[in-house]
């Protein structure tokens, strides 16, 4: 382990939430601080030194913590725990925090934005090991930061950051920031919108004058805020109209669609900060072939392709690749984002129909109905039995695409947005030539 500054050491602190992150949390600190462990539902934990560490709601407001550091899925104005968050606010922090107290001296590269974090984290990843780095990919994406072995002063982390963590991060600071777009999201959570730029731009305002910030100040909502803060680092403003030639070169069809180009726009200019190779640079953009359910082409034949982009819970995930295609077959619904609005004119859907699921079938229905014909359904798999049909029985040669894009979260009827996209999957497979 590195030289610290181990202020979360020898202390008393409570860990709020024992999903990944707070379990992460316990291995990290369970030999070097005294911890107490709650979480709002009752969990079966086969670990007797965990359940020795639980502590019960009535006990905690007689013990006086240190630290509480609290899971990224803690709403603390609507957890159990409410109103004693909110009296130790001066207290609470997360696991970004605990890992910049331990790894300081590391290099890390952290990316947030409402669309495109897991892709961008990824390819940088990509690119760092081509290059022989230590690189370690960690947040949302692979392994829990404080999970990570073997760390020495040469290992540089990649971290995808989401507003939930950066909310209540206090210490952590970023060598490398990159917020990639800002569209509203995650309103249920942060209520406001102002809330929700506040908690992106604490990546920002926490970095020091060594720090490097990229930012795509042609999106509105960072326009807007950059203006109205504070930064000390130095800020790369990144312009997402890449060269002709550069796309050319890489000759990947993946990297053709607007949201994209954004995400290849970031890694460009973070690479050459890094002082990444050219070749390796291209190798790695030429046969990057995206994640799972993230605007995935799972079936490709002659005049049919079918995308699966499932990880696209608002309107600006699906606008994002909507605008590259033609000649579509929308699938979208599930559970809406509260403010979410569908911004794109009749002329630009001109080409779209759209096939609604869900429970939130009305919500889908009121703002797509004056802009593209739509159908509903009560379930997926009456919904791709007619997509098909649809398409059967349409006479020209033109490539139709049937793009599972959702714009909305997945709870209504799956556990997240990876059942979601693996549901589909196995549809395709049951009624594609069949």
């Amino acid at each position: 382990m590195l030289k610290n500054k181990n202020i979360f050491f020898k202390k008393k602190i409570l860990i709020y939430g024992l999903g990944k992150s707070g379990l992460s949390t316990y291995q990290c600190l369970k030999k070097k601080s005294e911890l107490y462990l709650f979480d709002d539902k009752k969990k079966l934990i086969n670990n007797t030194d965990i359940e020795k560490k639980l502590i019960k709601y009535k006990d905690i407001r007689s013990k006086e913590f240190d630290y509480i550091i609290i899971s990224p899925g803690i709403n603390i104005n609507k957890c159990i725990l409410s109103k004693f968050l909110k009296k130790n606010l001066k207290k609470i922090n997360t696991d970004l925090d605990i890992f910049y107290s331990i790894y300081n001296v590391n290099k890390n590269i952290t990316i947030t934005g409402t669309n495109g974090k897991s892709t961008t984290a990824k390819i940088l990843y990509d690119v760092l090991k081509e290059q022989k780095f230590d690189a370690r990919l960690v947040g949302n994406i692979g392994n829990p930061i404080l999970l990570e072995k073997k760390i020495t002063k040469k290992t540089i982390f990649v971290i995808e950051a989401s507003s939930y963590q950066l909310e209540y991060s206090k210490l952590f600071k970023a060598n490398f920031a990159a917020i990639l777009n800002i569209s509203p999201d995650h309103l249920e959570r942060h209520e406001t919108l102002k809330n929700y730029i506040k908690a992106k731009f604490r990546l920002v305002t926490n970095q020091t004058k060594e720090g490097f910030t990229f930012l795509n100040t042609k999106n509105f909502y960072i326009k807007k805020e950059i203006k109205n803060i504070k930064v000390f680092s130095k800020i790369i403003r990144i312009n997402k109209d890449i060269d002709l030639d550069f796309l050319k070169r890489i000759n990947n069809s993946y990297f053709m669609t607007e949201g994209n180009k954004e995400n290849l726009s970031f890694v460009i200019e973070i690479a050459k900060k890094l002082g990444i190779k050219k070749n390796n640079l291209f190798k790695i953009l030429k046969k990057f072939k995206g994640l799972k359910y993230r605007q995935q082409i799972i079936h490709r034949s002659k005049n049919l392709t079918i995308i699966n982009d499932s990880k696209a819970t608002s309107y600006s995930s699906s606008i994002s690749i909507l605008k590259s295609l033609s000649n579509v077959y929308w699938i979208v619904g599930g559970l809406a984002k509260q403010g979410d609005k569908f911004v794109l004119s009749k002329k630009e859907c001109k080409t779209f129909r759209a096939y609604i699921f869900g429970k939130n079938k009305n919500f889908f229905i009121k703002q797509l109905k004056d802009i593209m014909n739509y159908q509903h359904f009560t379930n997926l798999n009456l919904l791709i039995k007619k997509v098909l049909l649809d398409i059967k029985k349409e006479k020209d040669d033109k490539n139709k695409i049937i793009l599972f894009s959702p714009s909305a979260a997945s709870f209504d009827n799956f556990k997240n947005f990876e059942e979601r996209g693996e549901y589909f999957n196995n549809l395709v497979k049951k009624f594609v030539n069949v």
